[in-house]
């Protein structure tokens, strides 16, 4: 059964951030909120927790998963970035977006995209996000908890709990949108909107 955290949102309990962030050190999979609506997610190392995402989301080896990172410092050793689409993600973040990027070789192999050798990144604007991240001290592997044969991502973490409680370590409570992230393609240097979500597409079009 999946442990139930409900975290305050703009001052998260340490204990509860501890305890998660040690479920995650042992292998864990959570469900968790973030800026947009909710996301899986587990350590970058984890085969087992990456292998249980693709199994409950039905995700083929083409899909983009996310690295949900605390700052750019954070960010910038898992992608390659030029200084102009530095300048373009700086802009836009913290907030709802996921930026596609070429991967450094800390992003292990079975993370990107088979041919592209690309992953996405994110610095989200949730305060309980940001307490996790740090915490742990490296991104976490993430997806939206969007399920197969629902057309919007679950926003309930009771609901979560119900339906998953086999299948992930741990849901935490909390606010969270609907919508998933906007999606900024930028491995080629040019911004390609890839999904049109939370963030406001504008600065990309």
């Amino acid at each position: 059964m999946a442990r139930y955290f409900d975290i305050h949102p703009e001052n998260p309990q340490r204990r509860s951030i501890g305890q998660v962030v040690d479920l995650l050190r042992e292998d864990g999979l959570i469900a968790y909120p973030t800026d947009s609506c909710y996301a899986l997610g587990c350590q970058l190392g984890n085969r087992d927790g990456i292998d249980r995402i693709r199994g409950i989301r039905h995700l083929d080896d083409r899909h983009h998963f996310t690295l949900v990172c605390e700052n750019f410092a954070q960010l910038g050793q898992f992608v390659h970035i030029s200084n102009a689409v530095f300048r373009s993600i700086k802009a836009a973040t913290p907030g709802s977006y996921t930026f596609i990027l070429p991967a450094t070789k800390e992003v292990p192999r079975r993370l990107l995209h088979p041919k592209k050798k690309t992953v996405g990144v994110r610095i989200p604007d949730h305060v309980v996000t940001q307490a996790l991240v740090a915490e742990l001290g490296e991104p976490l592997v993430s997806s939206t908890l969007l399920l197969p044969g629902h057309e919007e991502p679950m926003t309930q973490g009771w609901e979560i709990k119900e339906e998953l409680d086999n299948q992930i370590d741990a849901v935490i409570e909390g606010e969270v949108g609907t919508e998933p992230t906007t999606v900024v393609d930028f491995s080629d240097d040019v911004p390609e909107l890839v999904r049109i979500g939370a963030g406001d597409p504008t600065p990309f079009e």
